[in-house]
């Protein structure tokens, strides 16, 4: 036991110490785009009038109208759909996808999609409306995430293929996030050969990572969750889709309907906590990445394989860490659970959720119900057994987290 007891205080040691070491590049990155998204509130004369809600149809909404005008210039984008009637990340990828894709036109993703996405596009399943029930092409590209070939992506675009898609985060696979740098190399090499192509950017947990977004490198439509980076720990709710105007138009009337698109949407929950969700955003996400440093450490201290390892490039919040079994991947879930300030007393369990293959535990016991950018570990239940890990609005909150977690697998006897 004393063995263990030395192991994991040397492993908090080099865990605080490497996160010391990059936070101050991570604030760097926070303070640069704090600046933008103070400046596109400042532009666009954010008053009191803006952080009230609406009823009905939301016909004038000012706020909502106005925050959009804020996520477009914070984004690059030259249009913004921000609506609380947005559910999810996979809600707001849907969106994007299907509202620009016509019967016989293709969407070649690069790698494969995330799993809530194979029913969307009707690989799993049979959920009417998918891309290939309305008529749609599939196509994906097997690649290797750690060394893109640009020429093999663009050689595998089709007459037909209308949307080439790309996920920035890692989805539920080991695998390295997808760096802006590389993406705009891929991008200007697709674009050389087809500038009409749309380039679609899966932007979920990447927001405010790094000083740019996707469409800062190129890319034409992006989409994501107010749940996660850009919500900041405040907004309840919600999606974007942004990006060129024709674009996100096309999307609007998918949400609502043709001849409708984003005339209406009232704000049933006021639009305070969006503005300041905002506002906080960049500062959760250095938190986030802090924690995200000091658990790369001490998991690799303990013996376990994790992915980015201390001190790489991120792109995204989520840190991967292999358990090799079963038993230690559900015990390290449980742990984050037991450390959350919500719900510490339920135990999470795998169960089958909605649009996943495999049984997924997920702990999550945040402010607001199912937010990433607050604490959380989600994995599926399948070999070699990873769990993803990710959030958390201040550092301290990871650091206790995982460090008391792993105390109580070695008083288990787990370890």
């Amino acid at each position: 036991m004393r063995d263990i007891e030395q192991k994991l205080a040397q492993a908090e040691h080099e865990a605080e110490a490497a996160m010391q070491a990059f936070a101050a590049g991570y604030a760097k990155t926070a303070e640069h785009n704090f600046a933008r998204v103070l400046d596109a509130l400042r532009a666009h004369k954010i008053s009191e009038n803006h952080l009230s809600d609406s009823t009905g149809y939301g016909y004038g909404d000012v706020g909502r109208d106005t925050l959009e005008y804020v996520w477009a210039d914070v984004l690059g984008a030259e249009s913004c759909l921000m609506r609380q009637q947005i559910v999810s990340g996979t809600h707001a990828i849907s969106l994007a996808l299907l509202g620009n894709i016509r019967p016989g036109e293709e969407l070649l993703y690069v790698g494969e999609p995330y799993d809530t996405l194979q029913k969307i596009i009707g690989l799993q399943g049979e959920a009417p409306g998918s891309l290939l029930e309305m008529g749609g092409k599939y196509r994906a590209i097997d690649v290797d995430f750690n060394n893109l070939d640009a020429s093999m992506i663009v050689a595998a675009i089709e007459p037909q293929t209308k949307i080439l898609a790309f996920q920035r985060s890692r989805g539920y696979m080991w695998r390295q996030a997808l760096s802006l740098d590389e993406l705009g190399r891929i991008i200007r090499a697709v674009k050389a050969a087809y500038p009409d192509i749309i380039i679609f950017v899966d932007n979920c947990y990447g927001e405010f990572v790094t000083e740019q977004e996707p469409l800062f490198v190129g890319a034409d439509l992006i989409a994501g969750s107010l749940i996660k980076n850009p919500g900041g720990g405040i907004a309840p709710c919600g999606g974007y889709v942004a990006g060129k105007s024709d674009l996100v138009e096309r999307a609007a009337c998918r949400l609502t309907a043709p001849g409708i698109g984003a005339e209406v949407g009232c704000s049933l929950t006021a639009q305070r906590v969006f503005y300041q969700g905002l506002f906080m955003a960049p500062l959760a996400v250095q938190e986030a990445l802090c924690g995200a440093e000091y658990t790369a450490a001490f998991c690799k201290a303990m013996g376990f394989p994790v992915l980015p390892e201390q001190g790489a490039v991120r792109s995204d919040i989520v840190e991967s860490i292999q358990f090799g079994s079963p038993e230690l991947l559900i015990a390290f879930c449980r742990g984050i659970q037991r450390y959350s300030p919500v719900d510490s007393y339920v135990q999470p369990e795998p169960w089958d959720m909605p649009g996943y293959t495999d049984q997924v535990i997920m702990a999550s016991g945040s402010f607001v119900s199912g937010s990433s950018i607050e604490l959380s570990a989600d994995a599926p239940i399948r070999a070699p057994y990873i769990a993803y890990f990710q959030g958390g609005l201040n550092r301290y909150h990871a650091k206790l987290a995982v460090s008391r977690t792993f105390r109580d697998m070695a008083a288990a006897g787990l370890l």
